[in-house]
């Protein structure tokens, strides 16, 4: 580790160190408001206070306290296992993110409502990619939130998120403030979020086995399967553990990047090995790695596969399509329209989730992580699609599934493209409606000093928030336009 990195963990050390006090929703004897380590009682975004005794780590997660002030009064109180989050994003940013469980206080899970959203356990803080002195990847603070809510707009579910200012210390007057963060669910199976059947390690039968299922296209460091009990330093270089495939966590596609069969490379090779660049690989996300049973192994995967070797086969001259059999249209439809309004490099690729419901038809989705969105990286230019990545960047270790590239040469799936995206343009994805989005959201981060605030926090890279807004707006507008004259001309 260098010295830059060793000063930055050692002060995050000393201040995370702290001693842990756990309330009860029904304490009424709140915090004074002037233990807060910044001025912020006139704020309408919520105040997140975490006490914590241990360092946090990246695996397990440790105890700590959570609480929630809005304009100064407490309205949410529990303990909390809290852990950082995140693969490169972990390794490139010094303001971290962190994944939250609320327990009760024999430190077992516990469904709560918080802000509103619907009562579950599992919550993230989403910080923004932010390393003096060269690194910052959301100057705007709202890619995230932008995309998930217009993703929502659109009638699908997305994590509903509410941005909040965040500190971290202890209750002997050491307090660290992190600055402006996202509050947002966490993707998983629930009526609530990701609506599926809950699918039991002997559901096995003909019926049942069909549904529900959680798949995700993604590193394999910075989730679920990540490695535990590794001191910090190692999370910061533990680079070959983002490719650590193998057939207990996940299986591998039979087609390659460009839809041709792969069956005689051997699936699970080393991390970064010779041929990774041509392999798609689909997490288990739900159920569980641990949990899943053989036959819901064989099940999906065979579902995956069929689905796949009928659209690597398809005759797009017929008027059928056998592939249509296996997936649901108008999700991959919102999918592809949502991922290249917002310029996701890591869309199709990373982070890429897509779920089955019993007897149901696979869908897409949610969208998830937008950081490096919105015309923010050189790696492809501005005017073509998200899903052409494979012809801009053709050795990354991750690249977009062939399905992409088939899907836009087939004329009832632009067709079908072109007239969701005029509904969609004349209400929910018009430019005003989108502009105005993004007017009124940095506006009240403005207007409520939050801006100032993270930015005297994290002021190692001087940030133009007038210009970041400008340049969202900017990239929308011209992206809209651009996309307007290309599906227009299916």
């Amino acid at each position: 580790m260098n010295t830059f990195l060793l000063k930055e963990f050692t002060i995050s050390f000393f201040v995370l160190a702290t001693v842990f006090t756990s309330c009860s929703k029904k304490d009424t004897d709140s915090s004074s408001i002037n233990s807060f380590s910044i001025d912020q009682i006139e704020s309408d975004l919520p105040y997140v206070k975490i006490t914590t005794q241990n360092f946090i780590l990246n695996e397990p997660k440790v105890m700590a306290n959570m609480e929630i002030f809005e304009k100064g009064e407490r309205t949410f109180s529990s303990p909390i296992g809290i852990e950082y989050r995140g693969a490169s994003s972990f390794r490139m940013s010094n303001k971290k993110s962190y994944g939250i469980e609320t327990w009760d206080e024999s430190g077992n899970d516990i469904n709560l409502e918080i802000f509103g959203f619907p009562k579950e356990e599992d919550w993230i803080l989403m910080g923004h990619v932010f390393r003096s002195p060269e690194t910052i990847f959301d100057p705007s603070l709202m890619r995230h939130y932008i995309g998930y809510e217009l993703y929502r707009n659109m009638g699908n579910y997305s994590s509903r998120s509410k941005f909040v200012e965040l500190e971290i210390g202890n209750n002997t007057g050491a307090a660290n403030y992190q600055g402006v963060y996202v509050f947002m669910e966490k993707l998983k199976r629930d009526s609530n979020r990701i609506d599926i059947a809950k699918l039991k390690s002997d559901d096995n039968d003909a019926e049942s086995i069909t549904g529900g299922y959680i798949l995700k296209i993604d590193k394999t460091s910075g989730s679920d399967v990540a490695l535990e009990n590794q001191p910090l330093e190692y999370y910061e270089n533990n680079w070959q553990d983002d490719a650590s495939y193998n057939e207990n966590i996940s299986f591998r596609s039979k087609y390659d990047v460009n839809g041709n069969n792969i069956e005689s490379i051997d699936p699970f090779g080393p991390p970064y090995h010779q041929y990774q660049y041509l392999e798609t690989y689909f997490l288990y996300e739900y159920p569980k790695a641990d949990e899943i049973s053989l036959n819901q192994r064989t099940y999906i995967q065979n579902y995956i596969y069929d689905f796949e070797a009928a659209l690597a086969n398809e005759d797009f001259s017929s008027n059928s399509r056998a592939y249509m059999d296996y997936i649901n249209l108008d999700s991959f439809i919102d999918f592809f329209i949502i991922n290249e309004i917002t310029g996701n490099i890591d869309g199709y690729r990373l982070s890429t989730y897509m779920h089955k419901d019993r007897g149901k038809k696979l869908k897409m989705g949610p969208i998830w992580d937008l950081n490096i969105g919105y015309g923010n990286s050189d790696r492809l230019p501005l005017d073509d699609w998200i899903a052409n990545y494979n012809n801009y960047v053709p050795n990354d270790a991750w690249l977009v599934p062939f399905w992409w590239q088939k899907f836009l040469q087939d004329p009832i799936f632009k067709t079908a493209l072109k007239t969701r995206w005029l509904e969609l343009r004349g209400n929910t994805l018009s430019t005003e409606t989108v502009l105005n989005l993004i007017e009124e959201t940095s506006q009240y981060l403005i207007e409520n000093g939050a801006v100032e605030r993270n930015y005297t926090k994290w002021s190692g890279i001087p940030v133009d928030y007038p210009k970041a807004i400008n340049d969202i707006k900017t990239y929308l507008n011209n992206r809209l336009l651009w996309m307007d004259n290309k599906i227009n001309q299916f």
